[in-house]
């Protein structure tokens, strides 16, 4: 069966249809935090990924636009806590701008100075490795010092919309869990 494209463009040109493109990918939800001097700082991402298994090694990638910045590129240890199902309130949250997020908040302190956020999927706490500029984002890479997994979905982000991860009627998932 021949598909035939929704959108054919040049990015460059069209960088709304290009963000619908790449809405065509699935991505988890984090929420990255950091203490920097006596301030917390906090933001949604979806633009984490992992780098290496060996060394432990993440990545993410902030906007030069964003408010948090400035704390960001000055941060040498970050937590990243993976979104449960059930936090869509809490992307949103620190999806906005605004002061003391943490306020109204249950977290706890991480092992390397960094919120932890309750409820959470998993969260890796790591010290910084490395960064790159990408265009208009700074790329941080994070060497993972702990790694933490709950038992509990995660929440995915795609086509523009907050989804779920259900497993697929074609996979067999006793072999998938081996």
């Amino acid at each position: 069966m021949e598909s035939v494209p929704l959108h054919d463009a040049d990015p460059a040109a069209e960088p709304l249809l290009f963000r619908k493109c790449l809405g065509q990918f699935a991505t988890g939800v984090t929420v990255v935090t950091a203490k920097v001097g006596e301030e917390l700082v906090g933001l949604t991402v979806n633009s984490f990924s992992s780098v290496s298994l060996t060394p432990p090694l993440i990545l993410w990638s902030i906007a030069e636009t964003s408010n948090s910045y400035a704390k960001f590129c000055v941060a040498d240890r970050f937590t990243i806590n993976v979104l449960a199902d059930d936090q869509i309130w809490l992307s949103k949250h620190f999806g906005r701008s605004g002061p003391n997020k943490f306020a109204s908040l249950s977290w706890t302190m991480g092992r390397n100075g960094t919120p932890v956020l309750n409820g959470v999927a998993a969260f890796f706490e790591c010290s910084r490795e490395s960064e790159l500029r990408g265009g208009d984002h700074l790329i941080l890479v994070g060497r993972v010092q702990r790694a933490v997994q709950f038992d509990r979905n995660t929440l995915l982000f795609a086509q523009g919309r907050y989804r779920i991860a259900s497993d697929h009627p074609g996979e067999n998932i006793a072999m998938a869990a081996t």
